[in-house]
């Protein structure tokens, strides 16, 4: 059977207020079951690697790659089509199929 603890503190909460009292918070259950993430990580790897602190070593700055970009962009469909046709313009145009504008 399930009890919604949420909806339950909720409507408590609603009939303080219509009752006139004043509100109160709860104190939250201490937890005492918390465990350190990291350290049992560390246990799982290695139990003497858990003892040992790793040095932190600074943070390597990060290059920016605006020059090298360009290099790593590659063509869109849109502009390679554009490209196929202003290049069969310009193939066409020096064959002599061009209209005469005048």
């Amino acid at each position: 059977k399930f009890e919604d603890h949420y909806e339950s503190a909720l409507i408590e909460l609603i009939n303080q207020k219509r009752a006139g009292k004043p509100i109160v918070p709860k104190d939250r259950p201490k937890g005492e079951n918390v465990i350190d993430l990291m350290d049992a990580l560390r246990k799982s790897v290695g139990g003497a690697a858990a003892k040992t602190e790793t040095p932190k070593k600074p943070a390597k700055k990060t290059k920016k790659a605006a020059a090298a970009q360009k290099e790593m962009l590659m063509p869109t469909p849109v502009r390679s089509r554009r490209r196929k046709r202003r290049q069969r313009s310009q193939q066409q145009g020096r064959a002599g199929n061009r209209p005469d504008v005048t």
